[in-house]
């Protein structure tokens, strides 16, 4: 082959490329994202070159640093002398505590009320709009305001707070509750616990395939909750119940023993809850009436009843429109509980991104590591969401 042919086969080979469709928006997005990074770059270059002219010293040294301050909640242990790594990773917990439980209760508050706003009862139907409509109209931080003031100032103090079952006490410093203790062996009752779970799961799959092949209905959601449940207590009496139980007691002005949940949390877990809730409620309700009525008539045609023309009928096919806007709603509840500091709970904004930050004065690398921690999450939510999607979507031929 001359070398004519050789170049004239280059030619046509990258136009080929440039031409299709696909190659050539892959190229323009790595261009893209070679020219975003240059930029950042460039303004990293600057900032640093800048500060240090000015004196300002620059660096994530700080992190080792003793603290010096309390966090009036913590999932693992800290006090004042841990370095400022130490209560970062505290506010970390605290912000994913408060956004994992938002999440569960928002989904479960907006899938009951997005059911309820198509009931045919006109009671249900009313309260659940107005649900809906009130609590989207009214700013999140207004919300959290009122809830944490509704706790604080409607409970009781602790001296006067009475038993509502035995170990349990409601006040306004928080909902104190027994606190189980593990004991040698009970390693075992997690096992138990984790092999209930994988039995659960691939039965779930049988029942399904049972389904799909010969139209039986196994009760798979009750012999998975079955397994689930009641392997870890049989394996807990089996071993002799190996846990104790501490109880709180009021000793001066305060409860203690057990553990308590803050009403910071509470006020915060609840606001973010209900306000997000209300916004899933409307997208589940658009998912339902994206559904054909045909279809929900044909379950009927076949005698399915209600309840399980909505669990195995309508739902299904209405994931793969609810799933895309639910996970900006679950976004959004994560982002939100960065408001948390207007009540004092100590996320990672109040902590790393505020006393941390006022304490050191190393604004850049505090708010950088709240950035990135943020869109790290942020990321992890939406690829794992992106992967249910992808399962629940409609696969066409």
């Amino acid at each position: 082959m001359s070398g004519t042919q050789v170049q004239e086969n280059k030619t046509v080979t990258l136009g080929s490329l440039w031409r299709d469709k696909k190659t050539r928006g892959m190229i323009l997005q790595i261009f893209a994202v070679i020219g975003i990074l240059i930029f950042i770059g460039i303004i990293i270059s600057n900032t640093v070159e800048n500060l240090d002219r000015l004196g300002v010293k620059v660096g994530f040294d700080f992190l080792s640093e003793p603290a010096n301050y309390d966090i009036n909640q913590t999932l693992i242990s800290y006090d004042s002398s841990d370095s400022h790594f130490r209560a970062a990773l505290v506010g970390l917990l605290n912000t994913l505590l408060v956004a994992g439980c938002g999440i569960v209760v928002a989904t479960i508050f907006g899938f009951t009320a997005g059911v309820l706003r198509l009931s045919n009862n006109f009671v249900l139907n009313r309260l659940m709009q107005v649900y809906v409509e009130v609590t989207r109209n009214i700013p999140v931080l207004l919300q959290i305001l009122l809830w944490h003031g509704i706790i604080i100032n409607s409970l009781p103090v602790p001296k006067k707070a009475e038993a509502l079952v035995e170990g349990v006490f409601m006040t306004n410093r928080g909902v104190f509750l027994p606190q189980p203790i593990p004991q040698e062996g009970f390693g075992w009752v997690w096992i138990a616990l984790l092999v209930g779970i994988v039995f659960a799961v691939f039965f779930k799959r049988y029942a399904n395939k049972v389904q799909m092949q010969t139209g039986k209905l196994l009760p798979a959601i009750w012999i998975g909750a079955t397994a689930i449940i009641g392997l870890p207590v049989l394996t807990f009496l089996a071993l002799g119940s190996p846990l104790e139980v501490s109880y709180p007691a009021l000793k001066g002005f305060n409860f203690k023993g057990g553990f308590v949940v803050k009403p910071e949390f509470m006020a915060l877990w609840f606001a973010l809850s209900i306000y997000t809730g209300a916004f899933i409620a409307e997208i589940v309700r658009a998912g339902i009436q994206s559904v054909s009525h045909g279809q929900t008539e044909a379950a009927h045609a076949l005698g399915i009843r209600p309840n399980f023309t909505m669990r195995l009928v309508v739902i299904p096919q209405a994931l793969r429109v609810i799933i895309p806007p639910l996970i900006s709603q679950y976004l959004n509840l994560t982002k939100n509980s960065s408001l948390a500091i207007a009540i004092g709970y100590m996320d990672l904004v109040a902590t790393i991104g505020g006393i941390s930050l006022n304490q050191t004065g190393r604004a850049l690398e505090s708010m950088g590591i709240v950035l990135g921690v943020y869109l790290f999450i942020s990321i992890v939510i939406s690829a794992l969401m992106n992967v249910y999607n992808k399962r629940v979507a409609l696969v066409s031929r």
